[in-house]
């Protein structure tokens, strides 16, 4: 990473709207606690963290966007953004899972983040490539996320985006360890008469 990086990175896998802007050595950091409403929320935010600094969309060298685990519709709005805006602006985009942060932030190689009804999704780094989710109780010795502050993730998030820009990274895409919760209609779908 070239020393006057400048990245914007954000998150909305969580109750919250998370974003930062790395300034070369310097990160500003900023988290809006909301269960709802990161959609309409997230672009007035990142352009007012932009404003602050008398930056505009073009001055940035990258995105960084979180990928999860999260929920479902608040992954889709920062993955979405962070396509959209990467492809507007000529600009690279990469995701970085809340896996990546946590392990980044530990030290450990296995971590883990919450999940609903008593269960984690846990990713050893050492040993597998992809997150399985287990019990709670099966957890044995990992480094959990909620360890750490949304702006301690979401600032290194924006460095581990900075350190891959110029690589070879496919576009970011979420991270679902689970399948959605919806499920599909289980009336046949109405035939349409020509």
């Amino acid at each position: 990473m070239p020393p006057d990086t400048r990245l914007i990175a954000f998150d909305t896998s969580a109750a919250h709207c998370a974003a930062a802007l790395l300034l070369g050595d310097r990160i500003v950091t900023r988290v809006d606690d909301m269960a709802k409403g990161q959609a309409e929320h997230l672009m007035p935010m990142l352009e007012e963290m932009l404003a602050a600094e008398g930056l505009g969309w073009r001055d940035l060298d990258g995105i960084g966007v979180g990928t999860g685990p999260g929920n479902f519709t608040g992954i889709r709005i920062s993955v979405s953004a962070a396509r959209g805006l990467a492809l507007g602006l000529g600009k690279p985009a990469v995701g970085v899972s809340v896996f990546d942060t946590t392990r980044q932030l530990s030290g450990w190689a296995q971590v883990a983040v919450p999940a609903p009804r008593d269960q984690a999704y846990l990713m050893d780094f050492d040993r597998a490539a992809t997150p399985v989710l287990v019990a709670s109780a099966a957890l044995g010795a990992v480094a959990l996320s909620t360890e750490h502050s949304p702006e301690a993730h979401i600032g290194c998030m924006a460095q581990i985006a900075a350190g891959r820009i110029g690589g070879d990274n496919p576009r970011p895409t979420p991270l679902y360890v689970r399948p959605a919760d919806a499920a599909p209609a289980r009336d046949a779908a109405p035939v349409i008469l020509p």
